[in-house]
């Protein structure tokens, strides 16, 4: 008996999958460039590495971010299957996805209607109980951070610009991924949850005034205090303007809209001031995220926060998917070998000194101590969109090496996939402080 056809040529099987794979988009006439082609693989892709990852249960955002890294420049999966070359090129644009601005654009809303649904979450009284202690946690966090970060930078060789750039990038911990782990966790309503949105808040501001700052720093050489001035008076002013005014006047109309019993319109009313205030913070140049979180608020201290939360969450879920798919898959970690071993010796000083200088805080603020380490450890690990924007204005300006960017992304993704740890070694750590204090 001839056994020739039990032998396999993987050229030939390779052959054979490229064929196919291009006969079908050929066929098909599917144009790949369009958006929601890319929609379709992120939603198909990131239901099923999602499912797995809930099976095995992991937090869910860590399967958004493994969904993204298998759509996105890392995976050799599209690269082995789908042809190189040809009229029908699948692998132009970042991996098998093309339309990267018009995800950019879709996972932005995803960031904003998160914050939003969270901010629904925490109405007026509970803000004001932590808005002092917050600004100087969190202010002690972010520079004892941002120095350790500077001084390690320098010593691993990098040259003066490009430390301070990446110091001022990994000293702001990631708003969304924390929000999303909590949710997610179940921990949103937690009293160390109250704080640490707080902190992220006053992170969000000192972030806007570090762009502007390292900008003038970068063109011109000295620090503006007159624009650090403007950010803090712009800041401050939105968030006493939405406690006194808008408290007053958009939550009894949110409420007279909830009246007439239509759901449909209440929806449309809650992200017209979602949508509304984070455009109204990106106006006066702050974060949307703050503008979203505070639309959020106003809407707690209506009627019906309950209901609008519930309408607005299932499109929060979907968008908030697309950012996090779009992360993974923006992030071209190929070279992570040239860059490895200055990564994980950054992340280490990070993670170190974030927790240790949120500690620092919260005992100087007289926090409860496990309060306090819940806190640190929540806010130790995660690095994000702010991270990455401060050093894509870097890269914009010319003021800072290229391959800063590539590695913000990957120490990004790295402590996204650490954060959870992070957090359930919390649960850990108190008990075991509690019965040294028995």
């Amino acid at each position: 008996m001839d056994n020739s056809i039990l032998q396999i040529d993987p050229s030939g099987i390779y052959a054979i999958l490229s064929q196919i794979a291009t006969g079908f988009v050929d066929q098909t006439n599917i144009p790949h460039t369009s958006f929601v082609t890319d929609l379709a693989f992120i939603m198909i892709i990131g239901a099923i590495v999602t499912l797995a990852f809930f099976k095995i249960k992991q937090p869910l955002i860590i399967g958004y971010l493994f969904a993204g890294m298998l759509l996105g420049p890392l995976s050799p999966l599209w690269s082995w299957i789908l042809p190189s070359s040809g009229p029908s090129d699948m692998l132009e644009g970042v991996g098998i996805l093309t339309d990267i601005s018009a995800l950019n654009l879709f996972s932005e809303i995803g960031v904003i209607l998160l914050l939003f649904v969270i901010g629904i979450e925490f109405p007026y009284a509970k803000i004001k109980s932590i808005g002092r202690i917050a600004i100087g946690i969190g202010t002690i966090g972010l520079f004892t951070t941002l120095g350790a970060i500077f001084y390690a930078a320098s010593s691993l060789g990098l040259n003066s610009m490009d430390s301070l750039f990446i110091a001022a990038a990994l000293s702001i911990s990631s708003t969304a991924v924390i929000v999303k782990i909590l949710e997610e966790m179940g921990r949103i309503k937690r009293e160390s949850t109250i704080l640490v949105l707080g902190i992220l808040i006053v992170e969000d501001v000192i972030a806007v005034i570090l762009i502007s700052s390292l900008q003038s720093i970068a063109l011109v050489g000295t620090v503006s205090v007159e624009s650090i001035l403007i950010v803090v008076i712009v800041a401050t002013g939105l968030i006493v303007g939405t406690f006194t005014i808008g408290t007053k006047i958009i939550t009894p109309l949110i409420d007279r809209v909830a009246a007439s019993e239509r759901h449909e319109i209440l929806l449309l009313s809650v992200l017209g001031v979602c949508f509304g205030y984070a455009l109204l913070a990106n106006i006066v140049g702050l974060s949307v995220a703050i503008g979203a979180f505070l639309a959020g608020v106003l809407v707690a201290e209506s009627k019906s926060s309950e209901v609008s939360k519930l309408l607005a969450s299932p499109i929060k879920d979907m968008f908030v998917a697309i950012f996090f798919v779009s992360v993974g898959a923006l992030m071209d970690v190929s070279q992570l070998q040239n860059y490895i071993f200055i990564a994980i010796a950054l992340i280490a000083v990070a993670i170190g000194m974030k927790f240790g200088g949120n500690l620092l805080g919260n005992f100087l603020f007289r926090q409860k101590r496990d309060k306090a380490v819940r806190s640190a450890f929540t806010l130790a690990a995660p690095r994000g969109e702010f991270s990455i924007v401060i050093i894509k204005t870097g890269v914009d300006i010319g003021a800072v090496s290229a391959f800063l960017f590539p590695l913000v992304g990957v120490i990004s993704i790295i402590t996204a996939f650490l954060s959870p740890f992070m957090i359930k070694a919390s649960d850990k750590v108190v008990p075991m402080l509690e019965k040294k204090n028995v």
